[in-house]
């Protein structure tokens, strides 16, 4: 959860410096990322249920976080090192997050596997 909010934090805050609030309609996103986001804002407005949120990188998910990345990458490679470490760190905790985002014990290699990932995620940003 942490992490996932700092990573849309970081990509929310670098577009709006270079692009200003309405970056989300400004031809930064992905038309298809674009269009799977208002349908789950859709989907959310239509079962009667308060929004999450009003910012639409938050309907998001955590592998589409590394395609706005890399779709930027002329903003985010001023923060990162390499396009393709953040395209494997990523991949690879995505692959761990699954089981933490539903309740599932991690096995002892897996917690320090994340460990890793986690350490090899902030090293990028160095």
């Amino acid at each position: 959860y942490c992490l996932e909010k700092t990573i849309r934090e970081i990509i929310d805050e670098s577009l709006r410096q270079q692009d200003g609030a309405k970056w989300w309609d400004g031809g930064r996103v992905p038309p298809k990322l674009h269009a799977d986001v208002k349908a789950r804002i859709q989907r959310e407005v239509d079962s009667g249920i308060t929004l999450r949120s009003d910012n639409p990188i938050d309907f998001t998910t955590f592998g589409e976080l590394g395609e706005l990345i890399k779709a930027n990458w002329d903003i985010f490679g001023g923060i990162f090192d390499s396009q393709r470490a953040v395209e494997k760190v990523l991949a690879n905790l995505n692959l761990l997050r699954g089981p933490i985002a539903h309740c599932s014990p991690l096995a002892e290699d897996e917690v320090l596997r994340l460990e890793l990932s986690l350490r090899d995620w902030f090293r990028m940003m160095e």
